[in-house]
Formats: structure tokens, C-alpha cells, sequence
């Protein structure tokens, strides 16, 4: 099917709904996205853009933008928490790797949504998906009904259109936490994730913003539930006494942190059914994932370039979505299994923890390249090239 004048709705105007919008408006499509905010903003948080994300930033004609607002990585090293002792470096020179600004990456995607046609309606609140006719049908929270030739659902983890495809999804609590935060970075401070690992815990930190900020994420094993919200505030406190057996270097950054956020770390199942009809389903709606290879929004990306481009040659609107399901939900199920089998990897304890931090100092010397090449079906996919 041609793209061009076609009717598009997107649920959501996070990464991967505007990503989508833009993916699709620049084929000639007739793009809304509906945002249930009053505005897009975004809670203070860093991510990080792979290879992989970056290849359709630029496929989107965005590489100028990600340039300009993201810091080019150098390494990801591998700390011993307590002591901050180095136990392996990997290094990224080589690679378009970039940290950003949650909110950087938004604005970016925004306007590129916009200026390529697409329109965004704020304080849009969806109660209700029905997609037992020809076309979808949503209900907004006042009662007025949306008819939508094309339903795109990028409304994140509580998306309503997953609901209606794949019914209710069960959650699984981690037994993780994690808090969030940003400070001043540090003059001259390295181009570098570091990951500080400890006993039942660990941080991971980078500059943003050109090394005005610092990015902190710290995770911690915990029994207690908490909410999965990503705007729940918390006592800096708190978050000082799970750490204060940690380097100097950790403990006087934490200090810093005035205001953090925490959040629990649930374990979702990836969908089943991403489409039917003509609705579909990508980003966390369709595949939720665990933080630990840094691939939510790469994966958001990435699914957003494959949609436009199945639809755009598909001769129907089903086979197209048909189609985009086939070609991302293995990659996707790997992805999210891999995030999964690394969550309690850097938590080790005791002898297992000296044996696995010396197995890591080895290899780094051996193979210094073995330990990033593992994941290179990840990184150095490039979506776009197919």
C-alpha cells in the first residue's frame, strides 16, 4: 500500500510513538498522535543510544540532532563498588554510542514528528479500545468516540491497546528497585558508563548534556513490593544508607542527589499478539524490558522504523502489520531474555563474586574486545539496512 494521505492514529507520544509519527508522516502518511499529558515533558533520566538506535535516528534524517545532544561514549567500565577498583573496561571509541537526556531524545523526536506533518493532541485519556469492527474505535475519558482507519499502540507498559489484543498481561515482581537521579558533573569528568558493582546492589553512572550532568541509576535487592511508577519520589535518605558501604567516589555523588526518584523493576511478558486488524502494538506496549542492556528505547526505535517500512510496501494494512510483528518479535523475545538473565549479574556475594570479578580482569587482558563482541547481535544491528 502506498503510505501517502493514509490515516494514522498513535496512541502515546513517548519515544516510540513519535518516532513512529515521523517514521510514517515522512512516507507520506496523515499522522495524529494522541498524549493523555497536558504537555511532553519528561521526569529527569538518561538513557543510552546504541548503535543500533542511532542507525534510525539517522535513517529518520535526526543524525544532526542526536550529534548535537548527545555525548559520544568512550567506555563502559566495570567497578568494584566498594573499593572502585576497576574490573574491566570496554571500549567504545569506535562506536556511534551516545548518552542523552530522556527529555533531549523527546524534544528531538517531537519536532521531527511535527515538522515532517505529523499532529500532536495533548490531554487525550483513553479508556476503552474496540476493535470488534471494521476500523478501531476509541473512547476518551469525557465519552467522545474516535474512529481511526489505522491504530498504532505506543501507550507504553498500561497500554489500552495491548489490553484489547492480548487481554491482561501478568507482572512479575523482580525483587529489584531502582532509584534515579541527576547532579552537576564533575569538571572534565570521562565520556564513560561506569557500573559499580556490590553485594545485592549496584550504580551506574554517565555524564549528559555535554558533561553538565550526571546520570545516576541504583539498583537494589530488596523483598519489599514497590510501585512500577516512574514518578514516585523517595527520601535521598534511603537511598545514601543502601549504599554507604560503597567507594567515597559513589557516596559523595549520592549526597548530591536532592531529589530521586524510585521505581520497582517488574518482569512483564512480551505480547503475543501485536496486531489484528489494523492495530498494532510496539515499544513497551509490545515488549517490555528489564534495564540491564540499556535497550528500551533503542528497541522503541527500532521498532518504529520496521512498522513504516512493512506498511509502506505491504498491499494491505494487515499484511503490513502482519508482517512488522514477523519481522521484530524474535529479535525483541532475545532482547528481553538476555535484559532478564543479566539482572542479578553484577549482585554477586562471596567467593562467586571474587571468582566471577578475577574471570573478568583475565579476559579483559586475553580478549579485551570479547566481553563487548558478545552483545554485537545487539549493538550493531542495523535495522535500516535491510
Amino acid at each position: 500500500m502506498s503510505l501517502n494521505g493514509q490515516e494514522i492514529t498513535i496512541l502515546g507520544a513517548g519515544i516510540a510513538g513519535l518516532a513512529a509519527a515521523r517514521a510514517l508522516a515522512l512516507r507520506g502518511a496523515s499522522v495524529t498522535v494522541l498524549e493523555q499529558a497536558e504537555a511532553l515533558r519528561e521526569v529527569g533520566a538518561g538513557l543510552q543510544i546504541s548503535p543500533n538506535g542511532a542507525a534510525v535516528l539517522r535513517a529518520l534524517d535526526l543524525g544532526r540532532d542526536l550529534e548535537t545532544a548527545g555525548l559520544r561514549a568512550q567506555a563502559v567500565e566495570l567497578r568494584d563498588g566498594l573499593a572502585d577498583e576497576p574490573i574491566l573496561r570496554m571500549d567504545l571509541s569506535d562506536r556511534d554510542y551516545r548518552f542523552l537526556h530522556r527529555a533531549d531524545l523527546i524534544a528531538i523526536l517531537a519536532e521531527g514528528a511535527r515538522s515532517a506533518g505529523a499532529q500532536i493532541r495533548l490531554l487525550q485519556q483513553i479508556e476503552t479500545v474496540d476493535l470488534s469492527g471494521e476500523s478501531p474505535v476509541l473512547t476518551t475519558r469525557q465519552g467522545a468516540r474516535i474512529s481511526t482507519p489505522l491504530l498504532i499502540g505506543a501507550d507504553g507498559l498500561h497500554s489500552k491497546l495491548r489490553e484489547a489484543l492480548d487481554g491482561a498481561s501478568k507482572l512479575t515482581f523482580t525483587n529489584q528497585v531502582a532509584w534515579r537521579a541527576l547532579i552537576p558533573c564533575e569538571t572534565d569528568a570521562p565520556s564513560v558508563a561506569e557500573v559499580f558493582m556490590g553485594e545485592g546492589r549496584h550504580v551506574v553512572s554517565y555524564p549528559l548534556r555535554g558533561g553538565v550532568l550526571r546520570n545516576i541509576v541504583a539498583i537494589e535487592e530488596r523483598r519489599r513490593w514497590t510501585e512500577e511508577s516512574w514518578s514516585m519520589r523517595d527520601d535521598p535518605m534511603e537511598l545514601r544508607l543502601a549504599f554507604e558501604s560503597f567507594a567515597p567516589r559513589v557516596r559523595n555523588w549520592l549526597e548530591q542527589a536532592d531529589q530521586v526518584w524510585l521505581w520497582g523493576l517488574f518482569r512483564h511478558p512480551v505480547a503475543k499478539t501485536w496486531h489484528r486488524g489494523r492495530a498494532a502494538i510496539l515499544g513497551d506496549a509490545a515488549h517490555p524490558t528489564l534495564p540491564f542492556l540499556a535497550q528500551g528505547a533503542n528497541m522503541a526505535l527500532e521498532d518504529a522504523w520496521v512498522l513504516a517500512d512493512q506498511l509502506d510496501k505491504a498491499a494491505r494494512p494487515e499484511e503490513g502489520l502482519a508482517a512488522y510483528q514477523l519481522a521484530r518479535e524474535a529479535r525483541c523475545r532475545r532482547i528481553v531474555e538476555a535484559a532478564n538473565r543479566n539482572a542479578h549479574a553484577y549482585h554477586l556475594s562471596g567467593p562467586l563474586r571474587d571468582a566471577a570479578h578475577l574471570a573478568l580482569k583475565i579476559g579483559g587482558k586475553i580478549a579485551p574486545r570479547f566481553a563487548l563482541s558478545r552483545f554485537d547481535w545487539v549493538y550493531q544491528y542495523d535495522v535500516t539496512a535491510s
